[in-house]
């Protein structure tokens, strides 16, 4: 999920301050890259809530596979239901994480009705992405920011610590799962803010 969002103080116009990038998203951004987010002249800050802050070259499954303790990291006909779609490249499916497995690996703060309806609700991802490069990071030309959730289990928080403090970005870190936005709004919101008002 990306957006932009937008402060009006008093007195002040409008400015777009922050695009917050969540998950995967963190992916997206490099693959848009230095010249698509810089470019922008209404990006002021980078937020990524959980994400991926890969460097050029690097892909999703170099990330998660330097830390085998990821709950996504392993034999992925035991976490995913991997689905055909149309129009998929070769080999390509769509890969929902497994209802069984979804609560303890994305949700693990959260009360077991809420984890559940997260599971049967959530999108999925195209194995597309896994062996994709990205492209020049946003991050090296954009400030940025990063909340890092210490009971993320499916980017543990040694691997995002290391992609964050690689990108310079300013730290926070709350005792959260891979969806602090739905377990610890307040985090979130307070993080963008501050990203937005720099």
């Amino acid at each position: 999920m990306t957006s932009l969002r937008a402060i009006r103080r008093p007195g002040l116009r409008w400015i777009v301050t922050a695009l917050l990038l969540l998950g995967l998203t963190g992916l997206a951004l490099s693959r848009i890259g230095a010249a698509g987010a810089a470019g922008n002249r209404d990006v002021k800050a980078l937020v990524y809530v959980d994400a991926f802050l890969p460097a050029q070259g690097e892909t999703i499954a170099q990330l998660v596979g330097a830390q085998p303790d990821s709950c996504v990291a392993g034999d992925p006909t035991q976490i995913f239901d991997l689905v055909p779609y149309p129009g998929a490249p070769p080999g390509a499916v769509d890969a929902y994480v497994k209802q069984s497995v979804f609560p303890s690996c994305f949700a693990n703060d959260l009360p077991a009705r809420k984890a559940a309806v997260l599971a049967a609700s959530q999108r999925p991802a195209s194995t597309v992405i896994l062996g994709q490069p990205s492209g020049p990071p946003a991050w090296a030309d954009i400030p940025s920011w990063a909340l890092v959730g210490t009971a993320d289990r499916v980017i543990p928080p040694a691997t995002q610590l290391a992609m964050a403090e690689r990108a310079h970005a300013r730290i926070v870190t709350v005792k959260a799962s891979h969806l602090p936005m739905v377990s610890r709004p307040e985090a979130v919101t307070r993080l963008i803010l501050a990203a937005a008002a720099a």
